[in-house]
């Protein structure tokens, strides 16, 4: 009889033949360890590198490894509800794939979760107990960081007033919340971070904010990025004026 999973590990990815072996490898470590039955969904979002076929040699030695291998890119909030809802565990956690939160994070999240129920549990760069290691140096470092300041305050203006830092990949939630809440996910890029939390609020669940140590990596986000995030903030403002993450979806 197969053992009922009871952790999935979610990895969106696009163009990240670099990264996503040493990631799988670290998060497959950690969950040896564990007493628990576990599964680790890659979901490839169209890349155009070797991303697939990293992973996909990969499947072969990882048993509880999953791999969904879109063709089209569709974004990182898109691949992220994909796979959350293709997951079967009774708890599930969405990572980046370039390892900036280590999975080890995790054991000081379980406590909330199965102690003191909480739904969602977010990781944090932006409260007490917070850690950063930055790899930018220079303008790029004040640039981030100015931006990334600014964007963090109006998010909690116009959205979710409760959590400092909703953009940090490490989020685990219950079964019960990720069914709950993803389908009525509707950004498919950057700004979803922002809607599931909205979301999750909207619907009564408790959300947790804890600390976590962060490898600042080189990363694909630029101006336009935070153009587009504002947009997408906008579009959920609206959504919440409408009412439209109280309604029932089919």
């Amino acid at each position: 009889m197969e053992q009922n999973i009871y952790l999935s590990v979610i990895i969106p990815a696009y163009n990240e033949e670099k990264r996503i072996a040493d990631t799988i490898m670290d998060i497959r470590q950690y969950l040896k360890r564990q007493n628990y039955a576990s599964e680790i969904i890659v979901v490839n979002d169209g890349s155009k590198d070797r991303t697939s076929e990293v992973v996909g040699n990969l499947k072969d030695i990882i048993p509880n490894l999953k791999f969904i291998d879109n063709e089209k890119n569709r974004g990182k909030g898109a691949v992220v509800k994909q796979g959350t809802l293709e997951a079967v565990g009774e708890y599930r956690l969405f990572v980046d794939a370039d390892n900036a939160i280590s999975i080890k994070e995790l054991d000081v999240f379980w406590p909330f979760i199965k102690e003191q129920g909480y739904d969602v549990v977010v990781g944090s760069i932006e409260i007490a107990g917070a850690k950063k290691k930055e790899e930018y140096q220079g303008f790029s470092k004040i640039y981030r960081n100015v931006f990334g300041k600014l964007s963090k305050y109006l998010v909690r203006a116009l959205a979710i007033w409760e959590i400092h830092d909703t953009q940090r990949a490490f989020k685990l939630f219950t079964k019960e919340a990720a069914e709950k809440i993803f389908p009525r996910q509707t950004i498919t890029r950057w700004g979803f971070d922002i809607e599931v939390l909205v979301i999750a609020k909207v619907l009564g669940y408790k959300i947790k904010e804890l600390p976590v140590t962060w490898l600042n990596p080189p990363g694909r986000v630029n101006f336009m990025s935070y153009i587009s995030t504002l947009k997408e903030l906008l579009q959920i403002k609206w959504n919440l004026i409408r009412g439209k993450y109280k309604q029932n979806v089919g």
